[in-house]
């Protein structure tokens, strides 16, 4: 072999070896069973969002809910406009006219309809969910103007109110109404959140800043003039913007505040959130932004505030392989993964496509934010949710970004695993790329304090494993309403598979999990 052949030998070799590194990633996992751990609250999974809320009315709306609740155990709910006109809360017409008792008609309680209110938030309880409560958006007849509307297909009201004395009156209402429903030991529970995304064109005030300032003041008051014991945040800002300057505004002003609250969505962009020029991926744009709001909380005059993402997803737009696909498993996981220790709850926006902000649904697959699409068809996320829910409550420390391992009061071990992918094209497309999003990846764990021949159980969701949009491709994407036997397909092919049961190999576990794989594996101890 001459000088040229031996080169040329020695880069195929090196090539084939790239070329098989491409095709099939590695990883070695050690685990100790008996190692220290840390608490690991499923802050994930506390709340979650859904459509406004004269949808929570609605039977389907009330079906994915305790799908949801089932697999999830969540705590709590939040939707946007309980003070909306289709709830019929306010109505000052319906007081009896005197001109001349102007205090009274701030106060009369004859203004008030909680009729709507009540359904909506007995809905929820009756599940075990309490309210989040949103307080938004305007009351037409309370409106200084009612032409300011937000784009959105039900067109929400965000004018300032005419008269804040009459805003203030029917806060304490609502708040006193609620307490003297479901007692004070429940709604102390509940969180209430002064608006939505006002930094946006959700709040008509101008400036911005200064008029939600002033909205904020009024309404925290006067949920605490119903009881101190009530819980209430802000700013609820799109972009985890505004923290600072609102924790300096209440403290200087000494106006009541019990955590902070804010959005972010994994497209979002750095200079929107950050202010860098960086280009921050998909799945790390969640993190950086729940990493600088904690770092703002702690270097404030307020450093204990608890901090709430109160809306959160790896995508604001209508993007089918994002939000409707197996990709959101290890999207989710590693999200997990980054903020815990950094944040007391984050609620994913939302539980279900019972949803109508672009208007009524018309096919169960164009990029909703739902963990259920239309007509009740559980998505890869519903399943990715449902198995993560299975981690324990105690987190052991690993040297990986792709795993985390739990423990709880049993002994159980529970890991998560999975192989993150770029989604499979950006924008409002349906089709899915065709073959394998990426390389594959075997994992090697090797267990300690366990048995070396334990069994093993290992729930997967991925391209092929409970995943509704696979079916839905097969179908040819149909762009209307369905038959009934095409959704009973879907919701059989949105299944979340059976575990598998695996045999340790002396202490050690083989798994590959393809692209936008997740699979969780629990081990008794």
């Amino acid at each position: 072999m001459n000088s040229l052949q031996s080169h040329l030998r020695s880069f195929s070799l090196t090539a084939l070896c790239c070329i098989g590194t491409a095709l099939h990633a590695q990883e070695r996992i050690t685990v100790d069973a008996n190692a220290p751990a840390t608490p690991f609250p499923h802050f994930w999974e506390q709340t979650f969002g859904s459509g406004r809320a004269a949808l929570a009315l609605r039977e389907s709306y009330r079906n994915d809910l305790k799908a949801v609740k089932d697999v999830t155990n969540f705590d709590s709910v939040r939707f946007h406009g309980i003070f909306h006109d289709e709830v019929g809360l306010y109505d000052p017409d319906r007081m009896t006219k005197n001109p001349g008792l102007e205090a009274q008609k701030a106060n009369d309680a004859s203004a008030y309809n909680f009729s709507y209110v009540d359904q909506i938030y007995d809905g929820l309880l009756d599940r075990g969910v309490r309210p989040f409560v949103e307080l938004s958006f305007m009351p037409r007849k309370l409106a200084a103007d009612p032409n300011i509307t937000q784009p959105f297909w039900y067109r929400p009201i965000v004018s300032p109110p005419q008269d804040y004395a009459r805003w203030d009156a029917m806060i304490t209402a609502f708040a006193q109404h609620l307490v003297d429903r479901y007692g004070l030991e429940e709604v102390s529970k509940w969180n209430f959140e002064v608006w939505n995304e006002p930094n946006l064109d959700f709040w008509g005030g101008s400036p911005k800043q200064s008029t939600y300032w002033e909205l904020y003041d009024h309404t925290a008051r006067a949920i605490k003039s119903a009881s101190p014991r009530l819980k209430i945040g802000g700013p609820a800002t799109a972009q985890a913007a505004w923290v600072p300057d609102f924790i300096k505004h209440v403290h200087d002003a000494n106006v009541p505040v019990d955590f902070v609250s804010t959005h972010v969505y994994g497209n979002d962009t750095a200079d929107n959130v950050l202010g860098t020029k960086e280009n921050v991926p998909r799945n790390l744009m969640v993190y950086r932004a729940v990493k600088m709001v904690h770092d703002q909380i702690v270097a404030s005059p307020m450093p204990k505030l608890p901090l709430i993402f109160s809306e959160y997803n790896a995508s604001y737009a209508n993007e089918p392989n994002v939000t409707d696909s197996p990709y959101m498993g290890p999207w989710m996981a590693n999200t997990i993964r980054q903020c815990d220790g950094i944040i007391q709850s984050m609620s994913y926006w939302s539980f279900s496509d019972v949803f109508e902000e672009q208007g009524v649904v018309r096919t169960p697959f164009y990029g909703g934010f739902g963990l259920m699409a239309a007509d009740n068809i559980p998505k890869a996320s519903f399943n990715a949710f449902s198995i993560l829910h299975k981690l324990g409550t105690e987190r052991i420390a690993l040297k990986s970004e792709s795993a985390l391992a739990t423990k709880d009061d049993s002994g159980t071990l529970t890991l998560a695993l999975w192989n993150y992918a770029s989604p499979g094209g950006e924008g409002a497309t349906y089709t899915m790329p065709k073959g394998p999003a990426g390389p594959d990846k075997t994992f090697e764990v090797k267990l300690e304090h366990v048995a070396k021949d334990a069994h093993v159980q290992v729930w997967r969701v991925d391209p092929t494993h409970g995943n509704a949009l696979a079916e839905f491709d097969r179908m040819g994407r149909p762009p209307g309403s369905l038959t009934r036997d095409q959704i009973a397909q879907l919701k059989q092919a949105g299944k979340l598979a059976a575990p598998e049961t695996m045999t340790l190999d002396n202490g050690r576990l083989h798994v590959t999990v393809p692209a936008y794989g997740l699979f969780v594996v629990q081990v008794s101890k």
